[in-house]
């Protein structure tokens, strides 16, 4: 072998530094390093096998040559490991959506809260990192719950995301996401009650594998990507990706003339994958990503008298109409976050052709924020909560040999998270007349008043798992699976006595030990015993048409309300938070007809949830003040129809549709907060009754549709055009249901038109795309605010740009 001297080895060889590499310059620097020694590896590896080169590559030109052909007649088939093993998704008797690489890219889809716009059954709200949430078929609308995992369940890698918003980043480098729907908890690690949305990242390859893509638009965008892969040595390959992201964002503050919602994110993953043979593989994975931005701004979106009269008196002057997507605001916004990661995944294949897997993890996720409220007055200065959140999470799978009467997965799961919230609010001299009662707006009881309270949450989950299929026939299986779950949350709860302001007058104290007293909830804790379960049946009619049923039982244990809320005149009791218990059922049929160029699948579904877990408001006796408090909000039903199409209409057309029919009504909910239209009126109640009322967020109609034309002009020239469109029907914008709240309805156009060709080693592909084409003004999510108004997330307005990718 002969004996060359890379000159960027010794930079590889210091520590790496993630902080620093996810630096573009130091990420890139990296990049173009590992490339060359990708190239170098490359030739090494091709020197050793030159006698046999000839007759390898005229093999793999005859079969990419093949594929090919049959890429440009059929459509191909999608691998999924829903059932923890690599299958055709149109094999699998349970409702799935899958979204490959190209997907994205053509899309231009990097972030969670977009793939609300390419899925079906699915609500994204976000405001921030913090304050997001994912559901599914309406179940999960559970934002900033430090103290409550998720109805729905997020997996990057196989590993569980224990906060929503560890999943807020760039998407970088991803090979597949897999949605799939109704309760997951017998085959996957931690258990969900509505579904998983299962995010897969690309491998190390041991060829060389080399992408570096920029991208520019309007409001100042800018991204750029860079992915480097391959062999190492004869056994080792690796793997780097990295972005930085940036944009100027979209709100205007008239105050100061400020664009706000924009900012920086930036994020590097670094990869090996160690296969000595083929009976073992192991693949370690780190990451890195943070994000210094101005999100979570949010507009006035609907007022109350009271909120108009407060505004008034203290003399501010809001922006009262949401569709000019401006704010008036004299204080600071901004969001830190930083998080990574590390997982090992094994494989190993042992004798008599079962597999044994371990996946291995750690998680950390680090939320910082700075934010005024509403008004161009210093009411309050800034507030937010700060959280800390460490978990570890440790998996062993063993899946038995394929092909006879009877095949299984069984499972052991162990997870552990350590979350600690700071809840801060700074008033300001004008805090007492906009949010007293004119009675008690002359206390000095807030003004200039600083508080700060700790949330503690520990918490630790061991399950059991399995699921069998019994091949009964050729063309009937009956499957059967089994979780039991046992889950202990130790939590704490203390306020701090207040801060500054000048010393209140007469009643004033009163009010100020009442609201903002000090507090100690003492130590806290919950253990549940939660058992899921799944029967199901499916039968081929044909070799192309799988027809199935099923019945499932999923739960979620309970929470904590990490905030003092309403512990010091409910009880500290009052902060635990009972189970979440679903109950569903799904009937439903996949199809791949007319020769592999169509795809259709449907189903319908009936889901019961008892103990429905959310995040509703509690208003302390004697306080004008509502507090989020998580709660049980009684029963809730969720049914509907899905469908799913994908045809190869002609040679170059690919058409891809999908929707979702679904009516999500709470069946009992008495004691639910009143809207913030009755919460202020002259003796008001102090509940309302929602029994019978659409569950907040989930809009009843979904839509997606998206077509890609590719010319074949042959010499490795293809120009192409995407059009996609995107529709959902109004929704509750808040648990309350106020019409102040309600989100309106909105259809989103997304074109692209760019051409491939193929540029010396590789292939250069450049675009023109725009976002939101008709400039349609929608929003993410709603928010109850201070004296019965309600603040928006605003969804991002036209954008237009350019994008520069070169795959070699």
């Amino acid at each position: 072998m002969r004996s060359t001297i890379n000159p960027f080895t010794p930079r590889l060889a210091r520590p790496l530094d993630l902080r620093r590499l996810a630096t573009p310059e130091y990420a890139l620097t990296l990049i173009l390093a590992l490339s060359s020694a990708g190239q170098w590896n490359s030739a090494w590896a091709a020197e050793e096998t030159a006698a046999d080169s000839v007759t390898s590559q005229d093999a793999s030109q005859k079969d990419s040559e093949a594929a090919k052909a049959n890429a440009d007649t059929q459509l191909q088939k999608v691998t999924v490991t829903a059932r923890r093993r690599a299958e055709d998704a149109q094999d699998v008797p349970t409702p799935i959506t899958t979204l490959s690489s190209n997907t994205l890219e053509t899309q231009r889809i990097y972030k969670v809260q977009d793939l609300q716009q390419v899925l079906p059954s699915v609500n994204v709200a976000f405001i921030h990192a913090r304050q997001s949430s994912v559901a599914v078929r309406g179940i999960g609308n559970n934002p900033a719950s430090d103290g409550l995992e998720g109805s729905a369940g997020i997996y990057l890698d196989n590993v569980y995301l224990g906060r929503p918003g560890m999943a807020v980043f760039d998407m970088l480098d991803i090979e597949q996401i897999e949605l799939l729907r109704g309760p997951q908890g017998t085959l996957f690690g931690k258990n969900t009650t509505a579904g998983v949305l299962n995010i897969s990242t690309k491998k190390p390859t041991f060829s060389p594998e080399r992408t570096v893509e920029v991208s520019g638009g309007e409001n100042g965008y800018f991204q750029g990507k860079g992915t480097v892969s391959g062999a190492l040595t004869e056994t080792l390959a690796g793997r780097l990706s990295a972005y930085r992201t940036r944009d100027d964002g979209y709100t205007k503050n008239i105050y100061n003339g400020d664009d706000l919602n924009g900012g920086e994110r930036q994020g590097v993953r670094g990869q090996l994958l160690f296969q000595p043979n083929d009976d073992f593989n192991l693949r370690w994975i780190n990451d890195y990503n943070e994000e210094d931005s101005t999100q979570g701004t949010m507009v006035v979106y609907g007022q109350s008298d009271q909120y108009r009269q407060r505004a008034a008196l203290v003399g501010a002057s809001p922006v009262n109409d949401p569709d000019r997507n401006e704010v008036n605001i004299n204080g600071r916004q901004n969001v830190s976050v930083h998080q990574g990661g590390s997982s090992v995944e094994a494989n190993w294949n042992l004798n008599g052709g079962f597999t044994l897997t371990s996946v291995s993890a750690y998680r950390y996720w680090h939320f910082t924020p700075a934010n005024d409220e509403t008004l161009n007055v210093s009411a309050i200065n800034n507030t937010g909560v700060e959280v800390h959140d460490r978990q570890f999470s440790q998996e062993f799978r063993l899946a038995s040999p394929t092909g006879g009467f009877f095949d299984y997965v069984v499972g052991a799961y162990v997870f552990n998270s350590n979350l600690g919230n700071k809840t801060f609010t700074d008033y300001g001299p004008e805090a007492d007349r906009f949010i007293l009662p004119a009675a008690q707006n002359s206390f000095n009881s807030l003004d200039g008043v600083s508080t700060k309270a700790n949330g503690k949450v520990v918490t630790d989950s061991y399950a059991l798992f399995g699921q069998g299929t019994f091949h009964l026939t050729d063309r009937l299986d009956f499957t059967a699976g089994l979780r039991g779950t046992y889950e202990e949350k130790q939590a704490k709860v203390e306020r701090f006595a207040p801060e500054g302001g000048e010393t209140p007058i007469g009643p004033g104290a009163t009010i100020r030990q009442r609201q903002l007293g000090a507090y100690d909830s003492g130590d806290l804790s919950l253990h549940n015993a939660s058992p899921s379960g799944l029967l199901s049946l499916s039968y081929k009619f044909s070799d192309d048409v799988l027809g199935y049923a099923s019945l499932s039982h999923g739960e979620k244990s309970g929470g904590v309300n990490l905030a003092v809320a309403s512990a010091p005149t409910a009880g500290a009791d009052s902060l635990l938070v009972g189970p979440e218990r679903a109950n569903d059922a799904e009937l439903g049929f996949k199809s791949t007809l007319l020769d592999r160029r169509l795809q259709l699948n449907a189903n319908v579904f009936w889901t019961g949830i008892h103990g429905y877990q959310a995040t509703t408001l509690y208003q302390p006796a004697g306080s004008t003040t509502l507090v989020q408090v998580l709660a049980n909000a009684g029963s809730v039903r969720s049914r509907g129809v899905e469908f799913e199409a994908t045809a190869l209409v002609t040679r170059g057309l690919t058409v891809n549709v999908n929707g979702s029919y679904n009516d999500v009504t709470y069946l009992s909910f008495e004691d639910a907060p009143c809207p913030g239209e009755v919460a202020t009126a002259p003796g008001a109640p102090a509940t309302c009754d929602l029994t019978g009322e659409r569950v907040v967020g989930a809009s009843k109609w979904i839509g997606n549709l998206n077509s890609e034309y590719k010319w074949q002009l042959g010499n490795g020239f293809e120009p192409y055009v995407n059009a996609s469109y995107s529709y959902r029907s109004e929704a509750e914008g808040t648990l309350d249901n106020s019409d102040l709240s309600k989100i309106d309805g909105y259809g989103l156009v997304n074109l692209s038109t760019g051409v491939r060709a193929d540029v010396g080693d590789g292939q250069l592909d450049a675009s023109l795309w725009l976002k939101n084409a008709t400039d349609k003004e929608y929003y993410l999510s709603a928010f109850a605010y201070i004296n019965g108004a309600y603040t928006a997330s605003v969804g991002q307005p036209r954008t237009a740009g350019v994008t520069l990718r070169y795959d070699f």
